[in-house]
Parts: structure tokens; C-alpha cells; sequence
């Protein structure tokens, strides 16, 4: 196996025995083949549409098969080979529909090559599928392309991994582009050639960095329709007696569906992780049995649910390899999956009900603590004036947004110190999980505005870029004009979205860490750093000087 999609890879060059995220050299072979496959379904699809016919079966069936891939989603080999088997099938029916959309126009199909011609057979098991993924290894590119070209064009690949995640998201609440799908096909179909310049390259990623605001601002609405605007609400994080579910990952539909399911069960739901925004959304929290959050980031979920005497779901990215411990009361659902846990599908969650019925629950309350979440854009602009004015008033001196992923990786630890010693008279805006580095502690408040705003999870980063474009029109400057550091910590695959969406913006002296990422080949690197001054973390002091002064 060869993957480095992830800021934890192995040694900062490449996972090749296994990896560090729990997938092994199975489950990587099976997820290339599904990408290969992918890349097939683009070449027909990009230009079916060109020809005007379209397919929103297929449109689903990409984005959540894309999605599978990204780190930390699904694991489960069996799981993957379904997907394998219904992607040719897939892809076939995209041909179907090619060949159709040539017919109408008149026009002879195109012989294409590559992805296009690979069939799955009905008679191959998942090893033969395994050992057929072997051959479109990201390794494969990189022995043909070189190291920079292959980094670069894995850099496009996993911005549009981020891509499908979003859109997936967005998808499910009833947004969608057709435009949007346009270039997501057209980026699959990119992705088949043998040949590329940096430069083409390297403008890709920034159009990747583009549709992914697009996917964005699609979710972010989604939300806001599906569920009402965040609002600031202060969030229990210690347990109350009874009966409870743990809900972990991203997906707010989901969290609906199980608190629907559970009204008046007894049962207390908890969210885990990045569902902690969730109850800054009146549509959610109006829930009285959505009692509070337990526990913190992702990579430390092995020991709290562990310890957490209740049915535990896992939606959408995120999960680690379960502990026995807990294996017979962890379910997945959507596109996530390990081996040997049960899937719910349809959002029928029976199954979690009935086993947190039947688990102890917390014997009693412990004493109240609570945290505030829900500073989207809609609550921060909502008092832009007086943060504003107290900028003017020199009582804000600088916002810093420290926010993106957290994860096991030494080095993180960076980002507390980071924001423990930002002056008295800055603001901290948050999202995603890195917030758990640092959202417990007292930051106070300036003129009654709080030094800590969580703006939601990472999928509410498009909340954050509206708050600094509308920062930048209130103050008659640009975005790299405004008071406004990037402090950012990037995991997998939708912080690499993340930042490209924000170097298509013309966003300046971002700061990234807690590594580069390894796909960035040093030429790569040289360009990001001339054009955008793409800065690496050193320490939290060093940093903090060279932006203050």
C-alpha cells in the first residue's frame, strides 16, 4: 500500500505497511480500485453532460463513494467491495447514457480509454478485487509522473475528496449544482491523463478550491433551511443520570433522525466531537432530551467511549478502530464502516435504541459545567457593530482564527499555548475540532463580546469566510488588509479542501501546521509560498511576534 492523504502519515512521507489511521494494506488496495473506478464513471459523465443528459442516481452514488475514501470513513473490506461492484455498474450505465447523449446529438462516440474500459467481474471475491486495486496505487503515479507532478496532482484528487464530502452533506438536505456535479465529473475525467504541467496543476487545485465554496455555501444553506440559524447556547459537558446515546462525526441529519426515534424512550443523547455545534441550532437543541456534548476531539474516542456506559453512533468520518470493550455497542451509518460493526441503513437506528435500553446509562448527575457554542455568522454579524466600534476604539487590536482539525500527532499542543497566550485584547474565532485543544478554558470577554466565538464544526467553515468578507466590506479593506491571522491545524482530506477554497479566495499568510502536508513537493511548496506567503507553524511565541510585532 501507499497512501499520504492524511497529516498523521507515517514518518511524514507515506503510510506503507499500514496505516497510522487503522487502514490496512487491504482497504487501501480496495479504496484506489474504487477511485480508479470513480475516474471511469467521470470520463463518461463529463461528457454525457456536455451533450446535455444528466443522472442523479449516479450524481449520489459518486459522492458517496468518493466520500467512503476519505481518511477515517469507511474500513469495512466488505463494505468496499460492494461499492467496488456497484461502481461498474455504475460506470456502465454512465457509458449507457454516453452513448445515448451522442446518438441525440448526432455525434460518434468517443473510444476512451484508461478507467473507462475496466470491468469488474461478477465472479471476483474481495481478495481478487484487492489484488486488482494493487495497480492503481498513488505509488503508480509517482514512479510515472515523478514526486512534484504526482504530489500535485494527489493534492487536486483529495481536494475533490473534500469536495464530495461537502456536497454529500449538502445533497442530503436537498442542495445541490448541476455545475457543481459538471466539475466534479470533469476533475474525475482530469485525473486520467498521463501527462500534466505544475502549472495546470497547480491552477486545478485552486478551481478545486472554488467549487468547494460553492459546496460550502450549498451546506451552510442547507442547514440554515433544514434547522434555523445557530444561536449562542451554553452546552452541558458533564453526564446526567440515565439512559444514553453517544453521537459522534458530522452529519446533523442523522442526529435529527435518532432524536426523533428516541423521544420519550428515556433516553439521553449526547453529542461527540464535531457534533458539538449542533446545539447552537434551534432546530436541534428544541430537543430537551439532547441533553449536552461528552468527551472531546476524534483521536481520543477509543478511551471515552470506552468509558461511556451507553450505544455509541458513528456518522459519516472519524472513526477509529473500536475497542472490544465497546465493539458490540458501537453502529455506523452513511458512508462509514469497520468490519465486524453493524450498519444502520435507511436511518432506521432500532437497533441503537434497543441497546442503549438495555446498557446501564450514568447512575447519576455530576455537577454542571458548560461550554457556549453557535457563533455562526448570522450571531457574529448580528453584533458587528459593536465589535466594529471596538475596533476603532482600539479595545480589539486582532481576530485570530485558530480552528481546523485535531489529532494524535505530537505538535498539537501548539495550538493551546497559541491561543493561552494571544493578548487580552484579541478575539479568537474557532471551528472544527481543534477547537478541543483549547474551548474549555475562561477566555472573558471585551465589552461584553466574548474572546472565544466556536463558530460550528468544519463544516461550517463557509460561516467563517462570511464573517471575514463581511469584516472586510464593514472596514473598506481587503480580506489580507483586516486585523485577521490564520492559525490553522489540517488532518485529511476536507482541511485540504478548506485551504484551497481559501488560497482561490487570495487569502494571505496562513499558517499551517501541525506539518505540511506530504504531497506538497517542495516546487509546489516554493509557488504556494511566493503566491500566497503559505506559511508553516513554529512556535506559538515566535508566531505570534512576527504578527503582532
Amino acid at each position: 500500500m501507499f497512501c499520504y492523504q492524511c497529516e498523521q502519515t507515517a514518518q511524514g512521507t507515506g503510510c506503507t505497511a499500514f496505516g497510522v489511521c487503522g487502514k490496512d494494506p487491504e482497504v487501501a488496495s480496495l479504496q484506489d480500485l474504487l477511485v480508479y473506478l470513480l475516474e471511469g464513471i467521470g470520463q463518461y459523465m463529463t461528457r454525457a453532460r456536455r451533450n446535455g443528459l444528466q443522472d442523479g442516481e449516479i450524481d449520489r452514488f459518486a459522492l458517496e463513494a468518493l466520500f467512503a475514501t476519505l481518511t477515517n470513513v469507511d474500513f469495512d473490506p466488505q463494505q468496499l467491495a460492494e461499492r467496488i461492484k456497484k461502481a461498474s455498474k455504475i460506470k456502465e450505465r454512465a457509458r449507457t447514457l454516453y452513448e445515448e447523449s451522442c446518438r441525440k446529438q448526432g455525434l460518434a462516440p468517443e473510444n476512451l480509454e484508461g478507467p473507462a474500459q475496466f470491468v469488474v467481474q461478477e465472479s471476483w471475491d474481495t481478495s481478487e478485487m484487492v489484488r486488482r486495486g494493487e495497480a492503481f496505487s498513488l505509488e503508480k503515479d509517482i514512479e510515472s509522473l515523478g514526486e512534484e507532478i504526482a504530489g500535485a496532482k494527489h493534492c487536486v484528487l483529495y481536494g475533490l475528496k473534500g469536495i464530495a464530502a461537502y456536497a454529500h452533506h449538502a445533497r442530503i438536505l436537498g442542495k445541490e449544482d448541476q455545475k457543481l456535479y459538471d466539475f466534479f465529473y470533469d476533475t474525475l475525467d482530469f485525473l486520467t491523463r498521463n501527462n500534466y504541467s505544475l502549472e495546470e496543476l497547480l491552477s486545478k487545485a485552486l478551481e478545486v478550491g472554488k467549487w468547494n465554496l460553492k459546496a460550502m455555501e450549498l451546506l451552510d444553506n442547507g442547514h440554515v433551511e433544514r434547522f434555523g440559524h445557530p444561536q449562542p447556547t451554553p452546552v452541558r459537558i458533564t453526564p446526567k443520570a440515565g439512559k444514553a446515546i453517544v453521537v459522534s462525526g458530522h452529519d446533523l441529519v442523522d442526529l435529527e433522525a435518532l432524536l426523533q426515534q428516541t423521544q420519550d424512550k428515556g433516553i439521553n443523547i449526547y453529542t461527540h466531537g464535531e457534533m458539538l455545534p449542533a446545539h447552537g441550532y434551534p432546530g436541534l437543541k428544541k430537543y430537551p432530551h439532547l441533553v449536552g456534548n461528552y468527551g472531546s476531539a476524534w483521536q481520543n474516542q477509543q478511551k471515552e467511549f470506552d468509558a461511556f456506559p451507553g450505544a455509541i453512533l458513528m456518522t459519516t468520518n472519524c472513526i477509529q478502530k473500536p475497542r472490544e470493550s465497546y465493539k458490540d455497542r458501537i453502529f455506523t451509518c452513511g458512508p462509514v464502516g469497520w468490519p465486524g460493526v453493524l450498519h444502520i441503513s435507511d436511518r432506521d437506528f432500532g437497533p441503537v435504541i434497543e441497546k442503549a435500553l438495555s446498557l446501564p446509562g450514568f447512575e447519576q448527575d455530576e455537577p454542571e459545567k458548560s461550554i457556549t457554542v453557535g457563533f455562526a455568522r448570522n450571531a457574529v454579524l448580528s453584533v458587528a457593530p459593536k465589535v466594529i466600534e471596538a475596533v476603532k476604539q482600539g479595545k480589539i487590536k486582532h481576530f485570530f482564527l485558530i480552528g481546523g482539525c485535531d489529532g494524535a500527532k505530537p505538535g498539537r499542543n501548539y495550538y493551546t499555548q497559541f491561543a493561552q497566550m494571544v493578548p487580552q485584547n484579541c478575539v479568537i474565532l474557532t471551528l472544527a475540532c481543534g477547537k478541543y485543544r483549547f474551548n474549555k478554558l475562561d477566555f472573558g470577554t471585551i465589552e461584553g463580546i466574548p474572546r472565544l466565538l466556536d463558530v460550528g464544526q468544519c463544516n461550517d467553515a463557509y460561516s467563517a469566510i462570511q464573517i471575514a468578507l463581511a469584516l472586510s466590506e464593514a472596514f473598506g479593506v481587503g480580506v489580507n488588509e483586516l486585523p485577521l491571522s490564520l492559525i490553522l491545524s489540517w488532518y485529511e482530506q476536507k482541511a485540504v479542501a478548506i485551504l484551497l477554497t481559501l488560497l482561490h479566495l487570495g487569502i494571505k499568510n496562513i499558517r499551517l501546521g501541525p506539518s505540511m502536508p506530504a504531497f506538497v513537493k517542495p516546487a509546489v511548496y516554493n509557488v504556494l509560498k511566493d503566491q500566497f506567503n503559505l506559511l508553516p507553524i513554529t512556535t506559538p511565541e515566535e508566531d505570534l511576534k512576527a504578527i503582532l510585532g
